[in-house]
């Protein structure tokens, strides 16, 4: 079982994105790559920042993975929040979209482009809950 945030975990991801029909459906017409930023909480386990880059197509994800500051920063999308904020968004505690309008995810692009895609944004949160993931901060 893959870590949070590991590349073995963001793989993991990109390949349950990918094979996902109703993020192809609901992302039909998405063109955009979205990194995944997390923000370091040492005492949880995470002591440095993470960035894990989606490559999002049409209603899949043509690769990605974890990425330097400066790939990141060339990203269409990057998402922002500290390590435990994602872990709520991928146990189902957070809904992303609601997370980025109230500012628990902090967004560097074009925020009305994303809430057009509610539904695949959604579904992305989603599919994060359904890989098999195990957390530093657990035992």
């Amino acid at each position: 079982m893959p870590e949070f945030p590991t590349e073995e975990w963001f793989q993991a991801y990109i390949q349950a994105v990918d094979a996902s029909d109703e993020y192809a459906e609901y992302a039909a017409t998405w063109e955009g790559d979205a990194v995944i930023h997390v923000e370091a909480e040492p005492d949880k386990g995470i002591p440095t920042d993470v960035r894990g880059l989606l490559d999002l197509w049409h209603g899949g994800c043509r690769g990605g993975g974890i990425v330097d500051e400066a790939r990141a920063a060339s990203a269409e999308f990057v998402i922002r929040a500290p390590y435990s904020r994602w872990k709520d968004v991928i146990r189902g505690n957070l809904e992303p979209v609601k997370g980025l309008v109230q500012g628990k995810l902090r967004v560097r692009g074009d925020l009305p482009k994303i809430l057009r895609y509610t539904k695949g944004t959604q579904e992305l949160a989603y599919i994060a809950g359904q890989v098999d993931t195990t957390f530093p901060d657990e035992p």
